[in-house]
């Protein structure tokens, strides 16, 4: 069997075809649009869930261009579909724009990205300058615009215009296309100029999409669907697909035999239980898929080295700034709400399907309906309450699992940077263990603690915090004596104090002094001080510090017994 290369970042459909990349054969899609009639269709869907490449697909099938294109669908399920299907293509003027890029940091930069992607469409059927059908008055306007000669408050019915002129060219009403319609919106959140963006995107819609004879029919697909009020208004029912429908559910992402199709291509067929542990798990209405484009990189990095262990590919694709979001401004209940997604529990939480980005912060159930319609949480059950749908959620798989504990490490340690632990460090060197432990059990009453039982996130944590300590060098995990010390507080004079601390998690709260002690005697067992005698420190503090969850014990002595 011939290799086939493995497409990642690829999205353009011709592309895909013939270089002669792996498949994933997902064109029924048209079929399914064709038979459903729908004029306006939004699909929401995670990012990088093939969105950009199915409207590559649309595109190429529908547009009328000089070629024939068929070709490039030849032994697809589509050209199977009989001829009610086949006898669409290559027959309709499209216009196609993405906002994916959309990404500035101001609304001027994003306004102008949004205008440069609408004038691309009009460079790209500049033919219509040469017709015969388009009157003088019309090319006028035309060169107008690709010259930017037109007030900015035209730019976004511009599409109307490019549209009626296609149909007056091409005798046939026109297909727009476009992608990530919510990218620019989201932006614009988090960086402060959302109304004026909602505006701009309100207007190209309302005049492409809803006031538009010209239009056949739109495919738009963003990762939400944002309030109708704001960016829907008006329109004639549109169709809304997201991943609550249950159609169209098997056309972006893969669906588990697709993944063992083609772990079986690339001889890793046995690698099927990791896939579907890291990768798998979405439910788009009654269909379960995996996350297509991190399957895609574990197939190519599993193809290169058999050995290689799965990593969170997504995690550097998607907007994780709503998980910090989330952590920043959650209180005790929702804390408890984290930490049980991350033990693999399930929350309920009511679910709307409209977002509305200014209202994200005013009430953490939108919050919670944000990471469930971006693809942080999956639904397992449902039910009905108080006239509001209820979902049963729980985070998906393992990749994303990893994204949540990174982006909750990354606060903590923020947090640990930033926090006041001079009185700390003093009772630490004073030999005051209560102390010492009533400011490490603060510290800790303020995380999440998804790191129950896991020794190496404490010992992490609390060597993290120590290296704030001025003139002091932080050693963990040393061969010292006949064991390991967890961690040494090495002061850079010799006549200062050197610290020896030994961590313990306990299986149950009453257990702290136990493993506390356990610690403690663990440092004269393992003759830990040894190293620190041979490099000529006299004055030794013994730390055993146990940790149960949020809560800690602290208990000390000074080394003059094994003072040689």
């Amino acid at each position: 069997m011939d290799y086939k290369p493995l497409p990642i970042g690829i999205e353009n459909f011709e592309k895909m075809i013939k270089l002669g990349y792996y498949y994933v054969d997902k064109t029924l899609f048209i079929k399914e649009l064709i038979d459903k009639k729908c004029e306006i269709n939004l699909f929401t869907r995670p990012r990088r869930f093939g969105k950009s490449l199915s409207l590559s697909m649309i595109q190429y099938f529908f547009e009328k261009y000089k070629k024939d294109n068929t070709y490039l669908f030849e032994g697809l399920n589509i050209m199977s579909a009989g001829d009610k299907y086949t006898s669409e293509m290559n027959k309709y003027p499209v216009i196609s724009i993405t906002l994916k890029d959309i990404e500035t940091p101001n609304y001027n930069q994003s306004f102008n990205m949004l205008r440069e992607e609408l004038l691309r469409q009009f460079d790209r059927h500049s033919y219509l300058l040469e017709s015969d059908k388009i009157n003088d008055r019309q090319k006028k306007t035309y060169t107008d615009i690709i010259n930017s000669d037109v007030e900015d408050e035209l730019i976004p019915s511009s599409l109307k215009f490019l549209s009626e002129c296609l149909e007056l060219h091409h005798n046939e009403k026109v297909i727009i296309l476009i992608d990530e319609y919510d990218v620019p919106l989201e932006r614009a959140y988090f960086n402060g100029y959302y109304s004026e963006m909602v505006n701009v995107i309100r207007k190209l819609f309302h005049t492409a999409l809803k006031t538009n004879n010209s239009l056949n029919f739109a495919v738009i697909t963003g990762c939400l669907r944002v309030s109708k009020e704001s960016i829907f208004t008006g329109f004639n029912n549109p169709k809304i697909v997201s991943i609550t429908s249950d159609a169209y559910g098997e056309y972006f992402g893969f669906t588990d035999e697709e993944v063992l199709a083609a772990l079986k291509f690339y001889q890793l067929d046995y690698k099927i239980d990791e896939a579907r542990a890291w990768y798998n798990g979405y439910i788009f209405g009654n269909t379960n898929v995996y996350n297509p484009w991190s399957i895609i990189n574990y197939l190519f990095d599993s193809y290169e080295n058999v050995n290689w262990f799965p990593l969170s590919y997504w995690v550097n694709t998607s907007s994780n700034s709503i998980i910090r979001e989330l952590i920043e401004i959650s209180d005790d209940e929702t804390r408890d709400e984290i930490e049980a997604l991350i033990r693999g529990e399930s929350i309920t939480k009511p679910i709307h399907e409209d977002v509305v980005y200014s209202e994200i912060k005013q009430d953490m159930n939108n919050l919670w309906n944000f990471l469930f319609f971006t693809g942080y949480l999956k639904k397992v059950g449902e039910q009905f309450a108080d006239n509001k749908k209820y979902f049963d959620l729980t985070i998906p798989n393992i990749e994303v699992l990893t994204i949540f504990e990174r982006k909750i490490r990354e606060w903590f340690e923020e947090k640990i940077r930033a926090a006041d632990l001079d009185k700390m460090y003093a009772a630490i060197f004073d030999s005051k263990p209560q102390v010492f432990e009533d400011e490490l059990s603060a510290i800790l009453a303020d995380t999440i603690s998804y790191f129950d039982n896991q020794e190496n996130f404490y010992h992490g944590f609390l060597a993290g915090a120590l290296t704030r300590i001025k003139g002091y060098r932080v050693k963990s995990n040393r061969e010292s004596g006949n064991g390991r010390s967890d961690i040494f507080l090495l002061p850079v004079s010799m006549k200062k104090t050197a610290v020896i601390f030994e961590l313990k998690v306990a299986g149950a709260f009453k257990d702290l002094e136990k493993k506390c002690m356990e610690a403690l005697i663990q440092i004269d067992e393992k003759e830990y001080y040894q190293e620190l005698r041979q490099i000529g420190y006299g004055n030794i503090l013994k730390y055993g510090v146990a940790f149960y969850r949020k809560d800690c014990m602290v208990k000390c002595y000074t080394d003059e017994r094994n003072k040689t």
